[in-house]
């Protein structure tokens, strides 16, 4: 009884006691950019800076989306396994809530740390949800395996390495990935996979019968890819620069995303022997040409050239999944 007792409080005791670092972490290091802060009205008149070059009011509108991707998209995506649906969507949110708090400290410490202070604005939420949206790619390898305090842990190291490795890649290397294909979703998957390796043991095999989907878990999981579909252009363009960078990522992201949906249909049907869809392939290899355009949505590719970047990530996530199995690498 006493261990069970141990056990009911683990979870609230590292909750309030991350949260309570965190109040106190932000209280010392954090503070408003110029154009929040009421302190710097004055510096905002000497420098005529009007309300319009706040940026704000060009990137809120991006920040909502990619905020709306980790919590609603990522989150339903994970439920379609049959047992697990409420764990998707409930830990995603506690992983999400925690790692951004970490996110914007870490990655404030690395890129923003000026003077004493760091300075808070729009694109440090923007590259925050970007963060997180590294864990949550990572969270769907572990889960139904971990607890709510193993996922806080994982997430805390995931947010610190993924931001040293970020400002290895984008500010040692000068590394061009708007999109984060590099830093989010190849570091995103191969730390998932690394933990699972960690955690693997051969009696896991017993729950296998529970990673199986049923209709209205795929249904919901559709939710999450939808979402994640219809936004996932203002991901890849959240933070370019204003103006023809930013368009040409939109316009090349859209593109690349409906190339891949039409190849995963296709490919998916072609594989299966009745030509049947499997739920799987559509939902996540129609996600892959967004993944797959990140790092060079702001260049020229030209539409045709999105297309050929979609269809080529349609074909291969899809087979991926018919041909490439968790069997090959696990010990």
């Amino acid at each position: 009884m006493a261990w069970n007792t141990n056990l009911h409080w683990r979870l609230p005791i590292t909750c309030l006691v991350l949260q309570a670092a965190m109040v106190v972490l932000f209280g010392v290091f954090v503070r408003y950019d110029i154009h929040a802060d009421v302190h710097w009205w004055y510096e905002r008149n000497r420098k005529n800076l009007s309300n319009m070059e706040n940026e704000f009011y060009y990137r809120y509108p991006s920040f909502q989306d990619v905020h709306a991707m980790v919590f609603v998209g990522f989150g339903f995506l994970m439920t379609f396994l049959q047992r697990y649906g409420f764990g998707a969507v409930g830990f995603n949110f506690l992983l999400a809530a925690f790692g951004i708090q970490w996110a914007l400290l870490m990655q404030g410490w690395l890129h923003h740390f000026e003077g004493k202070h760091i300075y808070l604005g729009i694109e440090g939420l923007i590259n925050a949800d970007f963060c997180v949206a590294s864990s949550c790619v990572a969270f769907g390898a572990v889960l139904g395996k971990v607890s709510p305090v193993q996922l806080l842990i994982m997430t805390f190291f995931q947010v610190t390495l993924f931001s040293v490795n970020e400002y290895i890649v984008l500010n040692l290397l000068k590394a061009k990935d708007a999109g984060g294909s590099m830093t989010i979703h190849t570091f995103g998957a191969y730390f998932g996979l690394t933990v699972t390796w960690i955690l693997y043991r051969r009696n896991l095999e017993q729950s296998k019968q529970r990673q199986s989907s049923v209709y209205h878990s795929d249904l919901f999981a559709m939710i999450g890819t939808l979402f994640l579909w219809m936004y996932w252009p203002s991901f890849n363009s959240a933070i370019s620069n204003h103006g023809d960078s930013q368009h040409r990522a939109v316009l090349n992201t859209y593109c690349s995303l409906a190339a891949s949906v039409l190849t995963s249909v296709a490919v998916s049907s072609a594989v299966h022997k009745r030509g049947k869809l499997d739920m799987v392939h559509i939902q996540n290899a129609t996600l892959a040409g967004g993944v797959g355009v990140g790092t060079a949505a702001e260049m020229m590719l030209m539409p045709y050239g999105a297309l050929i970047v979609g269809f080529f990530c349609g074909l291969f996530s899809t087979l991926g999944f018919v041909y490439l199995t968790v069997a090959s690498w696990v010990p």
